[in-house]
């Protein structure tokens, strides 16, 4: 999924899905990118409830003023951080930014915007 990310530009699924979700006995759309629509119900079923239940409880518990669409992308991410650990970041091949850049396969150099040759990525 994390490769997902980065896919070439031409593939990247940018597009918003809009589906409809009830939330307190109410029938409302909401507008998701393709990935968090997956990671919401990946979340609901570990947690055997219901997309609706999931977003009902992100509806009570958001701020006021906050949209309902942008409460339930922090409280996924908030949920997968309360799940991370050193392990997990390690088996992830996290820690090193420009094992990053390879897997995004980004060959810019990101502070001078010039582009990198491939050695120079693999002496990092």
């Amino acid at each position: 999924m994390y490769e997902d990310l980065f896919k070439d530009k031409s593939e990247r699924k940018t597009t918003l899905l809009g589906r409809n979700v009830t939330i307190l006995g109410r029938r409302t759309s909401i507008r998701l990118e393709p990935q968090m629509w997956d990671i919401l119900y990946e979340v609901a079923e570990r947690e055997n409830t219901t997309i609706h239940e999931f977003c009902s409880l992100v509806s009570i518990r958001k701020h006021e003023n906050a949209s309902l669409t942008s409460s339930i992308r922090v409280f996924l991410l908030l949920y997968y951080r309360a799940a991370s650990s050193q392990e997990g970041h390690v088996k992830a091949g996290h820690g090193n930014f420009r094992n990053m850049l390879k897997r995004a396969r980004v060959d810019i150099d990101l502070k001078t915007g010039d582009e990198l040759c491939e050695r120079s990525l693999m002496s990092a």
